[in-house]
């Protein structure tokens, strides 16, 4: 026979699932009271109160926590895509219909994904027009212009041509994307 002490009994696991970042419920429950308060505020002809601590903590996290994914985690300006998000989020609080939804995580998640979206489009186009800038630039005329310390200036005009010769200027440039039509848009005719 084997022999148990009461202390070597297992018992089946009581523990709590992990918790989210954002409680869900928690957060519907606090846009619902900013709802009432906006409503309260305009039928009083006031400008509308400011959002709670609490809902703006969630929109940070929720803008926080999405830059981690795998698409947005190795961009350098992260920070003005978590802040765009956080600006959207804000002009949309009200826009949020408790009636429509219970989710406001998702809500405000698919907002702040299409800032992140729209940010990066932003920093590509920027980006793409510093390229042209440097292409059409006349480098040799700046440099022979500047007789002082003409060691660092070669350097720099070195590694300012290295850069330019890596780019890729149709890889950068951004064009609208063609709208690809549906099999069902598509004309068949069976008579051939």
């Amino acid at each position: 026979m084997m022999d148990t002490h009461p202390a070597e009994t297992v018992t089946p696991s009581t523990e709590k699932a992990p918790a989210h970042y954002v409680d869900n419920k928690k957060f519907y429950q606090a846009l619902i009271e900013y709802k009432h308060q906006c409503v309260e505020a305009k039928s009083q002809g006031l400008p509308a109160p400011r959002v709670s601590e609490y809902i703006g903590e969630c929109f940070l996290k929720i803008a926080t926590h999405l830059s981690y994914k795998a698409n947005f985690i190795n961009y350098t300006f992260k920070d003005d895509m978590i802040s765009d998000g956080i600006e959207n989020c804000l002009t949309a609080v009200e826009k949020f219909d408790p009636e429509r939804s219970t989710n406001p995580f998702a809500y405000y998640t698919q907002i702040i994904f299409f800032a992140f979206v729209r940010r990066i489009q932003k920093e590509k186009k920027q980006q793409a027009t510093k390229y042209k800038m440097l292409e059409h630039v006349d480098i040799d005329q700046i440099v022979s212009q500047s007789e002082d310390n003409q060691e660092i200036v070669t350097h720099l005009l070195e590694l300012a041509r290295k850069q330019l010769d890596t780019v890729d200027p149709d890889r950068i440039n951004i064009k609208p994307k063609k709208k690809k039509q549906k099999p069902s848009d598509e004309i068949v005719d069976f008579n051939e």
